[in-house]
C-alpha cells in the first residue's frame, strides 16, 4: 500500500464513485467531498460492493463555494482530484448560478492546494471547453487540445459548455501566475457512459435511459463523442501519476456515436425491448425541445459533427479506453439491474 492521500471533490457523483474505487485498489487513501455527510453511509455501502479497501476511504463536508474550508481539507494532502461540478439536470434560469459556483469552486481549490503544498491537482474539464463557439471553416477541421471553446460566441456555445470553459481558462490563469510549484493537468471527457453504481445517476446515462424506457419516439440526428466512465477515471489517474502529465490538458473520448448508432448497439442487445430507430426531422426536434428541457443544451449540434483527434493520452498517457459498444452496454445492463428503468 503506499501512502499517499488524495482529496477527491463530488465523491458521490456517477464518476467520482468510479475513480474513488479505481485509487483505493490502486492503495491511496481517498478524502473524499460531499455536499452533505447524510450521505456518506451510503456511499461507503455502495464503495464496499466494488473494492475490499474501503476501510482507506474517508468523507468531509464540503461546499465548492467556501473558501475556508479548502485550507483546512488540503493540509497534508499529495493530490487533488477535482471532479464536482454543478451539471444540472434542468438549466437555471440565470447561466451565474453555473458559471460562478464552477469557477470559483475551482479557484479556491487551486489556492488552497498552492498554499499547503499539493504537488499536483487533475481537475475533470469537458471536451464542451474544446469543441465550441465555432465558425464555419473551424468546424471542418479536427479540433485537439490546443482548441479552446470560444465563450463569448453565445451562438454556438450553452450555459453549460460556458461554465466548464471559463472554470478551465481561469485554472490555467492562476497557475501562470503560481510560483508555488503546484502542477495542474485537466482531463476533458465527452459525454460519459459505462455502468451506473447506484440510482443518482450521472446526467449523461439519461441518453441511454431515455432510448429504453420508452420515452423517445424517434431519434434527433446528433451525435457526441462518449467515453466508458471506468476509462475517464483511469486517465485521471494516470494524469495525476505520471511525470509527463504536468500541466496537460487530455481528451478522454473512446469516439463518436449518433442518437442512431447507440439505439442500434442497444436494438441488437436488447431485442425485445422497444427502441425507436426512426430518425425526426429537425424541425420536431426544435419543438420537442419546448417540451423535454433535456433536448436543449443539445440542439447546437443537430446535424453537426464535431471532429476531435483523440491519440494524445493514449500515446502519452498509454491511455487504453474501453470500446463505444462496452460504454453503450455497460451502462444498459446496470440501469436495468438498477430497476431505473423496468
Amino acid at each position: 500500500m503506499n501512502n499517499k492521500r488524495v482529496l477527491l471533490t463530488g465523491v458521490s457523483g456517477f464518476l467520482g464513485l468510479h475513480t474513488a474505487i479505481q485509487l483505493l485498489e490502486k492503495g491511496y487513501t481517498v478524502i473524499g467531498t460531499l455536499r452533505n455527510l447524510e450521505r456518506a453511509g451510503a456511499i461507503k455501502a455502495i464503495i464496499e460492493k466494488h473494492t475490499s479497501n474501503a476501510q482507506n476511504i474517508s468523507f468531509v463536508e464540503a461546499d465548492l463555494k467556501s473558501t475556508d474550508v479548502w485550507f483546512q481539507l488540503t493540509e497534508n494532502i499529495d493530490f487533488i482530484q477535482h471532479i464536482a461540478s454543478p451539471f444540472p439536470r434542468v438549466l437555471p434560469k440565470k447561466e451565474e448560478e453555473l458559471i460562478e459556483p464552477a469557477k470559483s469552486g475551482t479557484l479556491n481549490i487551486l489556492k488552497a492546494a498552492s498554499a499547503n503544498g499539493v504537488k499536483r491537482v487533475v481537475i475533470t474539464s469537458s471536451l464542451a471547453s474544446v469543441m465550441y463557439g465555432k465558425t464555419k471553416n473551424e468546424l471542418a477541421s479536427t479540433l485537439n487540445e490546443n482548441n479552446w471553446t470560444d465563450e463569448n460566441n453565445k451562438k454556438d456555445t450553452t450555459p453549460y459548455i460556458r461554465s466548464k470553459t471559463i472554470a478551465e481558462k481561469s485554472a490555467w490563469k492562476f497557475i501562470q501566475k503560481d510560483r508555488s510549484g503546484l502542477e495542474l493537468t485537466t482531463v476533458l471527457p465527452g459525454a460519459i457512459l459505462g455502468p451506473v453504481l447506484e440510482d443518482d445517476f450521472g446526467t449523461s446515462a439519461n441518453i441511454v435511459i431515455k432510448l429504453m424506457d420508452g420515452s423517445t419516439p424517434a431519434l434527433p440526428k446528433i451525435g457526441f463523442d462518449i467515453v466508458d466512465v471506468r476509462s475517464v477515471a483511469d486517465l485521471l489517474i494516470r494524469a495525476m501519476e505520471l511525470p509527463q502529465a504536468k500541466n496537460q490538458r487530455y481528451i478522454a473520448s473512446s469516439g463518436y456515436l449518433t442518437f442512431k448508432d447507440i439505439a442500434a448497439i442497444l436494438k441488437l442487445h436488447n431485442p425485445d425491448r422497444k427502441i425507436p430507430s426512426k430518425e425526426l426531422p429537425d424541425i420536431f426536434v426544435k419543438l420537442l425541445s419546448n417540451f423535454d428541457t433535456a433536448l436543449k443544451p443539445i440542439l447546437i449540434d443537430l446535424r453537426i459533427k464535431r471532429k476531435i483527434d483523440t491519440s494524445k493520452a493514449i500515446n502519452e498517457l498509454q491511455w487504453k479506453p474501453l470500446s463505444l459498444e462496452e460504454a453503450v452496454l455497460s451502462c444498459a445492463k446496470s440501469i436495468s439491474e438498477l430497476g431505473i428503468i423496468k
